[in-house]
């Protein structure tokens, strides 16, 4: 169970059947008030290897576009995905995860550097419906591989279940934004890890996509308040609330997909079935001096638009930071220090 204090409500990132992520506002206020600098507090954790795998081969990563996607969104979470493993200004995607790839294995080998989307699938019919079990996401998966539209792939592959506006996904907004997890071979045939990440434009930005929507949000109106009892919210730097808030949720079960892809490799806590992984430890931190609701200190472009990584054709991304295995706190290539 993960501990994590966003403003003013409970969130939940859950894995499907065994472990789950919990933003708790009651169990985490004693973390977030203790201190201004969150990222320092490194008495508070106790991250463990349990020998099992990390990603350490190339990964090779398998879209499927579930529903209704527009080009424009398309391409942010492509640009996304492709800044992993290309050059641009630092701090940049493939900066911030450096710190991921200080995990490794029990033979020493590093969570890799090189993460390649090769191959994409459009399930534009809604194959499984428009509102989804967590175990629909693996019929999702067989369904697109039946269809011979992505490869099977049990080596190196990382399957990725996007799922449109207008559809809703067991505890979607209520409890869960994204979760991780891995196929069962009655189902899939192989196990392979995946990820689930929905978008919450339409239905809950103000839960899960926080900074861009205070809570309380609902995205029933044209557009979000544009404060919150004195404090601004934060302007999207792709301009699309929901696609930009995908983009840290993805981030956050990228992080710990890699470093936890069985559920026994990288994680706090003695319950397999409710681990604290390497991205929980820092949810709802961005920059230095994060804590008490605060984000921290990032960037903002010509138009006031915030992020703090930078992307490939000049994309400009705002993700969480990750727990650092060696300065023991969490950090981020845009820290001041």
């Amino acid at each position: 169970m993960i501990l994590q204090k966003l403003p003013y409500y409970f969130l939940l990132l859950s894995l499907s059947y065994a472990p789950s992520l919990a933003f708790s506002f009651s169990q985490s206020k004693e973390l977030f008030d203790q201190a201004k600098n969150y990222e320092g507090s490194s008495d508070l954790v106790n991250l463990e290897y349990h020998m099992g795998p990390v990603l350490a081969s190339p990964i090779n990563v398998y879209i499927i576009w579930y529903g209704d996607w527009s080009l424009s969104q398309q391409s942010t979470i492509r640009d996304f995905l492709y800044s992993f493993s290309s050059p641009a200004p630092y701090p940049s995607v493939a900066d911030w995860w450096r710190t991921v790839r200080l995990y490794t294995d029990q033979t020493g080998s590093n969570i890799t550097g090189n993460i390649v989307l090769s191959g994409e699938f459009y399930d534009t019919r809604y194959s499984h419906g428009a509102y989804l079990s967590r175990l629909d996401m693996q019929s999702i998966i067989r369904t697109a591989v039946n269809k011979r539209a992505m490869a099977l792939n049990p080596h190196n592959g990382l399957y990725l279940v996007l799922t449109s506006h207008d559809v809703q996904v067991q505890d979607f907004c209520r409890a869960v934004c994204g979760f991780h997890y891995f196929t069962f071979p009655n189902i899939v045939g192989v196990t392979v890890p995946y990820a689930w990440v929905g978008y919450s434009g339409a239905q809950c930005p103000g839960m899960c996509a926080y900074p861009f929507a205070w809570p309380g949000y609902s995205g029933s109106s044209s557009s979000p308040p544009r404060n919150n009892e004195g404090h601004n919210i934060m302007r999207a730097p792709n301009g699309d609330v929901g696609v930009d808030g995908m983009i840290s949720v993805l981030a956050h079960e990228l992080a710990e997909v890699s470093s936890n892809p069985l559920v026994n490799a990288w994680y706090a806590g003695d319950d397999p079935t409710a681990p604290t992984e390497i991205a929980d430890l820092c949810l709802g931190v961005y920059g230095s001096g994060a804590g008490g609701g605060y984000v921290g200190k990032v960037d903002k472009d010509t138009w006031g638009n915030a992020y703090n990584v930078n992307g490939v054709r000049g994309r400009k991304f705002m993700v969480q930071w990750v727990w650092d295995p060696v300065k023991k706190r969490c950090y981020g290539p845009n820290a001041i220090d």
